[in-house]
């Protein structure tokens, strides 16, 4: 939200710094984010003098040129080359003095002492649009006489350079979404060290001239719309704004369209109450009817696109059918144009939730439904509408040809809250003095109903609409005493816990550094995505889906299932940028929703899972003169999730896997990794259907480690202290020739079988197929490392095991030794 430092002075009278005034904003909960500087004139008219031309003469060596003198005030007049056809002795001028400089659209230049035929120029005469007054550029720009010589251009013209404060508004805070709302804040933090009021604009002299134009207002629907007010204003002619509010509406970077539609604008960011504005003789039968239509009903926008509308979303309507979407957006026939010569002008307090919905629903994001989604100030109803009806008139003619209407089915009362002092105190943590306490609620607008001892009765306004229990005046009271004004105190106080073991912190962050240490870069995603990702998904159900009731957007309307959306988004944003080899690894819950336990409990069908996701794509390693160019592969995922589970103390010896192939929509080869029957991880290459989605043109390679499952395996792992073996290995290979069904998992599993005590690892460093071999055969080239960890191995105790190996292998796996 942007904030004119001018125009907030309005309605507040105060003089800070622009530095001084957003440190204020900020403390007070009106952070800034940034500070720009706005000119009405692109320089400021900087260098720029009003002079007098004392004499003109034809340039002796050129026709269209003339040689003048220029006062400017100061000792010694210029002497100025001027090419205008209509400068003349006697006229006052605008001067661009040496070194100041020229702005024409994107192009600029200095200007500089020069010679034209022969003659010196000591700065230039400037036509209109020179100065940035105008466009016109057939001649120069000749002031009134009135002027006086050697007055800087910028006071001449009444140039106030503007300071502009861009607000990041938070959602709670939309009683300040207006330059009056912040200078009322201002006015309750600065009235402790000043006497300072926020000022309302004066409209007081609205006066309705005749009636011949009433306009009915119905309400349907009195829980969407709790009050619609309205007035007519007849004989307006439409046209551009005047200076003033063009400047005041671009300062905060809006455009200005016309007098009419400029207005409703000023009075939104002026008091934060939306309005709008119907050509009244497109209003059929001279009726405005608040109500639902039936789903499916089109309506054109303003900016002419059609819509279905939905059965919940409210709509402005005429004797005919509807004109404009409430609180959101008006229609395309009812809207104002050059040939409009009489006016409705709509201000309403509509059902924040209702706003919502439908600006969701139909994606229709506006400065109105802005604020009414988060609940405007429903007494600022009619000041708002009086102030545009004024402003209006001055700006636009015309006179009002209505009274005021204005039904009010559902009036919003203030709230009351009870505070006590001694819960002021313990939530502060300071004994504020009770009579500031009472004076910042005073400030605030907080009228104090009722005080018995040590307990307050307080009504507060409905345009605060965060602030409804004790705990948030309290939070009011601190904000304006400032928390900064609270000491920090001298004593620490603390209490001791006990952690339950194993520590799933310490958990999380020793496999973070172990992935860091190992190439990879943590990533963060938002756990709010599309609910498009799962529209056809088997493995993620749609219906399991956990829906966000008031979405931020279409594409932000769910809890995610899986991590592997928001890995591969993180991916292909990397590619895009040149980076196509990548290592990266996510913690985050998924969110799923259980349809068969709906009607139970509130929460009973809904709960969450805390996974690790591991993404590989790209090169292995970075090319070099060393090495050759070498993909990232399944294996190496395997390896790297085999680390992390050894990491955490599990056995690898007891980690079994097996084919995945239930989620085929997602991946195209899949394995699932278990100990002891509990499943810990999902190892997989994405489908390349899935990746080729995002535009990602490498295989990925994705790992899924259920956290929860993993804590509680890890939870029964006992890690005990084994002393380096005084005694060598040894490695004895076998070739087997196998059917190719056969897995290494099936072979390595076998010989840990066979034998327990002395076998000490599984490794197989080759296979090869060939027809020869025969159509259904392979070879596996395995070792089998032996090792006794109380004497050396004698070669006939190796030979005795070996056999017992080979054995073993013809027998279950009907292998053959070559």
């Amino acid at each position: 939200m942007n904030i004119s430092y001018n125009w907030l002075r309005d309605y507040l009278d105060i003089n800070l710094k622009a530095e001084e005034l957003s440190a204020v904003l900020t403390d007070i909960g009106l952070e800034v984010e940034g500070i720009e500087h706005h000119e009405k004139i692109k320089g400021g008219l900087e260098g720029f003098i009003i002079g007098e031309v004392i004499t003109c003469e034809k340039h002796p060596d050129a026709d269209k040129l003339s040689v003048t003198t220029v006062d400017i005030g100061s000792d010694t007049p210029l002497n100025i080359v001027c090419g205008a056809p209509n400068v003349a002795a006697g006229q006052k001028v605008v001067v661009a003095t040496i070194g100041s400089v020229i702005y024409k659209g994107n192009e600029q230049f200095e200007i500089k002492k020069a010679k034209l035929r022969g003659i010196i120029s000591e700065g230039m005469i400037c036509a209109e649009d020179e100065t940035g007054m105008g466009d016109r550029h057939d001649g120069i720009l000749v002031l009134p006489d009135e002027a006086k010589t050697g007055t800087p251009a910028k006071e001449y013209f009444n140039l106030q350079p503007d300071t502009v404060f861009i607000i990041g508004l938070t959602p709670n805070r939309i009683d300040s979404a207006s330059h009056y709302g912040v200078a009322r804040d201002l006015a309750a933090y600065l009235g402790k060290d000043m006497a300072v009021k926020a000022v309302l604009p004066d409209t007081g002299s609205f006066t309705v001239d005749n009636t011949t134009d009433k306009v009915d207002v119905i309400i349907e629907n009195p829980d969407a719309c709790h009050r619609y007010t309205g007035v007519s204003i007849s004989g307006v002619t439409v046209g551009p704004s005047p200076q003033w509010l063009q400047e005041r509406l671009r300062s905060i970077g809006l455009n200005p369209i016309n007098n009419v539609v400029d207005i409703t604008n000023f009075v939104l960011h002026e008091l934060g109450q939306p309005l709008h504005a119907f050509d009244a003789d497109q209003l059929k039968e001279r009726k405005i009817i608040v109500k639902n239509l039936p789903a499916g009903t089109p309506f054109v926008t303003l900016d002419g696109v059609e819509h279905k509308l939905h059965q919940e979303d409210l709509m402005i309507c005429d004797g005919e059918g509807p004109v404009g979407i409430a609180g959101v957006f008006g229609g395309l026939h009812s809207g104002i144009t050059e040939h409009t010569r009489n006016l409705f002008i709509e201000s309403a307090y509509f059902n924040p939730a209702f706003v919502r919905s439908t600006s969701r629903r139909l994606g229709i994001n506006t400065d109105a439904s802005f604020r009414f989604e988060r609940g405007v100030d429903p007494d600022m109803v009619i000041t708002a509408l009086k102030r545009a009806a004024l402003l209006i008139k001055e700006v636009s003619g015309g006179f009002i040809s209505s009274e005021l209407v204005d039904v009010h089915p559902r009036p919003i009362l203030p709230f009351r809250v009870e505070v006590t002092y001694k819960n002021i105190d313990r939530l502060i943590g300071l004994a504020i003095d009770r009579n500031i306490i009472k004076d910042i609620l005073t400030r605030l607008e907080i009228k104090i109903l009722n005080e018995t001892g040590e307990k307050l009765i307080l009504e507060v306004p409905p345009y605060r609409v965060d602030v409804t229990r004790e705990a948030d005046v309290i939070e009011e009271i601190l904000r304006i005493y400032g928390y900064n004004n609270v000491p920090v105190s001298e004593t620490l106080k603390a209490s001791l816990s006990f952690t339950s073991k194993p520590d799933r912190e310490k958990m999380v962050n020793k496999v973070s550094d172990l992935l860091c240490g190992s190439g990879f870069t943590e990533i963060m995603s938002n756990s709010i995505t599309t609910s498009a990702y799962y529209e056809k998904l088997t493995s993620y159900p749609p219906g399991r889906l956990v829906k966000i009731l008031n979405p931020l957007s279409n594409e932000l309307n769910v809890m995610r299932q899986t991590l592997i959306f928001g890995g591969l988004e993180a991916l292909i944003h990397n590619v895009n940028r040149k980076n196509p080899d990548l290592r990266l690894y996510e913690y985050g819950n998924c969110y799923f929703y259980d349809p068969e336990a709906a009607g139970k409990e509130s929460l009973a069908p809904y709960h969450e899972e805390f996974h690790i996701g591991i993404f590989l794509t790209g090169l292995r390693n970075e090319v070099n003169w060393t090495s050759k160019e070498e993909h990232t592969s399944f294996f190496q995922m395997k390896g790297y999730v085999e680390n992390v589970l050894h990491h955490l103390g599990f056995d690898l010896q007891k980690i079994r896997n097996e084919p995945l192939t239930n989620k085929n929509d997602l991946y195209d080869q899949a394995i699932l990794l278990k100990v002891d029957e509990v499943p810990v991880a999902e190892l997989a290459i994405l489908s390349s259907g899935l990746v080729s989605s995002f535009d990602l043109k490498s295989e990925v390679y994705y790992a899924d480690l259920f956290w929860e499952k993993i804590v509680n395996v890890a939870g029964e792992v006992h890690m005990q202290f084994t002393e380096l073996p005084r005694f060598p290995e040894v490695r004895r290979d076998l070739a087997l020739l196998l059917d190719k069904p056969v897995t290494f998992e099936q072979v390595k599993e076998l010989a840990y079988q066979t034998e327990r005590k002395l076998l000490k690892k599984v490794i197989l460093f080759d296979v090869y197929e060939d027809e020869k071999m025969g159509k259904d055969k392979k070879s596996y080239a395995v070792s089998f490392i032996l090792q006794d960890n109380e004497k050396t191995l004698t070669d006939e105790r190796i030979d005795r095991v070996m056999k017992n190996l080979m054995e073993a292998c013809k027998k279950d796996l009907h292998a053959e030794i070559r």
